[in-house]
């Protein structure tokens, strides 16, 4: 039978000696690598440990029959030894402490020793001698100080489990994020201390390390509550590591614990913020698709419903829909139920007006208030006089009730100072009140819905005004250049006024040049155009002045500060065909594409620059060659953004399009806009390509 195979011994947890029980041997002592040395009572080598040979360097055979202090000591220290040696012989005092041995290469390596007298059965005393490296002995006492110190001291809750998953130590850090003294986990198992259902998923986790050996670190956060602090959900980072010998036998498992509450909360909330951020986003996207009261209602209400609220009414005031009607400013108000949705089956459903009725609301009622005033109304916690007043009666009043609504939120639906009507958002099942944030959130749905409202209010009558203005803003077709052939396109929104921000100019310059322009004013409709017609008569008085391109920009910016609300973005290149440059600048618009001859198109990586109408930001002038064949195609967000395309792989399209062998600019922009553009673009287009040609300067005439 081996070694490994023989019978053991050892003391269990109760501290009974069992007999025949398999045991690894600890790899503690196999570390520190303790070598024994029996000498007899005049001192020489009696027994030699292969341990001994390790530390020392001598061999059995030539260290047994040695005496001791001839072999391992220094003349110097030779005295004082002996002197010891008689002194344990004769009094049985053991001796201990750190002394220089001579190693058989003649090296001197401090060693830990302890001696001590034995008496065998003959009566004849000897002297064992066991040592161990001082070097390994001192690590070894630092590594368990230093382990001692971080575990009791750490702000890291700490636990020891054995391989049955029963604490074995915990630190102080741990006792206090418990709620819970060490005396009363010791000897228990995980479960048994950490009862609760959301902690069953970390047990599993910890036998899962127990099992693979794989650490586990920084968990998802456990979220529960503990005796430390009942009353209080609090979040748990946890990560687990199996304990193991120098041999590789497991031991047990240790757990960190840190308490990420405020980290975890702080997520929460980044989330909250990301979840209002999308539906902000999603409300862009999806209200407003056509020129349709009714519709543009229903999809606020699609929207809002149920990410946002339990149940949602849109109401205008009638005197908004029909122009005939005047508007009251004392008294009821008399409303037009444009769209109500609920998440779920409820009677709340019941108390509001169904689309298409006309309902009057008395004057205390927070509908005619929030129009009225034109500010919104929060109820963080309705009761029944909070419902009596969102109510358009009683009986409606106790289905609020009955329907378990809680939280409140109107919203007045304003577009150009007007107020159209207000959004009516309750809470029933959901938990949570309305707060602030919320309030701001609806503001922004309602702010948008509200300027489709009134977009599709006023379509027709701004129609005809927009197509008469259009017709006059719009540039006639670029004239012949020094050096340069032009193409330009421009198309009007599908369903919008058919007018819009968008233009471009094609500005001839003194010296030959020729400035490129493109812009874009933020919105549509007759204020837009406005806008822009006033923005391309400051650019071509601008660049008559032979300003740089970013000294354009800077001085549109000034004016474009002074056009509240609006902001726009723009692109001026000056082209000179002395030298063939382009000198351009970017105000926030979307890069131009540059084809070189015989070279794949090109997005021109300009600094992005800020809209014009942000104000103070300086613009920079990027230079690049613009030679005979080459072109350049500036262009508005319109022929290349929708709504169900990321905006790179349109980008994308749009360069694959250039490709195409060189054709005739007009060509060129049938092309893109036949491929890029949607029947139903909701945004304006401007397309401009220029290519530079043969430029012949004139000779100079002699005076």
């Amino acid at each position: 039978m081996s070694e490994a195979e023989g019978p053991s011994a050892g003391l269990d947890r109760a501290g009974t000696w069992r007999q025949n029980e398999p045991s690894a041997p600890s790899g503690l002592m196999d570390l520190l690598g303790v070598a024994a040395v029996l000498l007899d009572a005049d001192g020489r080598v009696v027994l030699w440990s292969p341990q001994s040979e390790a530390l020392f360097g001598y061999t059995a055979h030539e260290a047994l029959g040695q005496y001791a202090a001839r072999l391992l000591v220094h003349e110097d220290h030779s005295d004082w030894v002996i002197k010891t040696f008689a002194e344990v012989m004769k009094t049985g005092q053991s001796w201990g402490g750190t002394f220089p041995i001579r190693c058989k290469d003649g090296n001197t390596r401090s060693v830990e020793l302890r001696n001590m007298r034995l008496l065998d059965d003959r009566g004849d005393f000897y002297a064992l001698g066991l040592g161990t490296d001082s070097a390994t002995l001192r690590e070894l006492e630092r590594d368990v100080a230093l382990s001692t110190r971080l575990i009791s001291q750490s702000p890291i809750g700490v636990a020891i489990f054995d391989t049955d998953l029963r604490y074995v130590a915990v630190n102080p850090t741990l006792e206090h994020i418990h709620g819970i003294p060490a005396t009363d986990h010791l000897g228990r198992r995980y479960r048994e201390v950490m009862s609760a259902e959301e902690f069953e998923e970390a047990e599993t986790a910890i036998r899962q390390v127990l099992s693979n050996g794989h650490p586990l670190v920084d968990q998802a956060p456990i979220v529960g509550r503990t005796r430390a602090d009942p009353g209080h959900k609090h979040a748990w980072s946890i990560s687990v590591y199996r304990l193991e010998d120098t041999q590789g036998r497991v031991l047990g498992v240790a757990e960190l614990v840190v308490d990420v509450t405020e980290r975890y909360q702080s997520a929460m909330e980044a989330t909250e913020t990301r979840r209002r951020l999308a539906l902000i986003a999603d409300g862009s996207a999806r209200i407003g698709t056509t020129l349709e009261v009714e519709q543009t209602a229903r999809e606020l209400a699609e929207v809002t419903v149920p990410e946002f609220a339990d149940v949602v009414t849109v109401d205008v005031l009638d005197s908004a829909i029909d122009e005939h009607r005047p508007a009251t400013r004392a008294g009821p108000a008399l409303f037009r139920a444009l769209a109500v949705k609920a998440a779920y089956p409820t009677e709340a459903l019941q108390a509001a007006d169904a689309p298409g009725e006309i309902a009057t609301y008395d004057a205390d009622r927070l509908a005619t208030r929030c129009v009225r005033t034109g500010r919104p109304i929060l109820v963080r916690h309705a009761d029944g006089n909070d419902l009596t007043h969102i109510a358009r009666d009683e009986d409606a009043a106790t289905l609020l009730a009955r329907a378990g609504v809680h939280s409140y939120l109107a919203v007045p639906l304003t577009a150009r100072g007007a107020v159209l009507g207000f959004l009516g958002i309750a809470r029933a099942r959901d938990p949570q009140p309305f707060d602030e944030d919320d309030l701001a959130i609806a503001s922004e749905l309602a702010s948008r819905t509200a300027v489709c409202l009134d977009n599709a209010r006023t379509h027709q009558r701004m129609r005809n005004a927009a197509e008469t203005l259009q017709r006059s803003l719009l540039p006639e077709h670029p004239p012949e250049l020094p050096g340069l052939q032009v193409a330009s396109r421009y198309l009007p929104a599908q369903a919008a006024y058919e007018i819009g921000g968008d233009w471009y100019d094609v500005l001839p310059l003194g010296g030959d040049k020729t400035a490129l322009v493109v812009g874009d004013v933020m919105g549509s409709g007759i204020d837009a155009a406005a806008t822009m017609g006033r923005l391309r008569t400051a650019t071509a008085a601008f660049a008559g002045l032979d300003l740089g391109p970013a000294r354009v920009l800077e001085q549109l910016d000034t004016i474009t500060s002074g056009l509240d609300p609006y902001i726009a973005t723009c692109l001026y290149a000056a082209y000179d065909p002395h030298d063939a440059t382009c000198r351009i600048a970017n105000a926030g618009h979307l890069p131009p594409v540059l084809v070189h001859s015989g070279a794949r198109p090109r997005l021109l990586d300009l600094p992005t620059g800020t809209p014009l109408g942000v104000d103070g930001v300086p613009f920079e002038t990027t230079t690049f060659r613009l030679s005979p064949g080459d072109r350049l195609v500036l262009y508005t967000d319109g022929l290349v953004e929708t709504r169900h395309h990321p905006i790179d792989e349109r980008l994308n399209t749009l360069l694959r399009l250039l490709e195409a062998p060189d054709s005739p600019l007009e060509e060129t922009c049938d092309r893109l806009l036949h491929n890029l553009r949607h029947p139903d673009n909701h945004d304006d287009v401007a397309l401009l390509i220029a290519r530079a040609r043969p430029f012949a300067q004139e000779p100079q005439r002699c005076p």
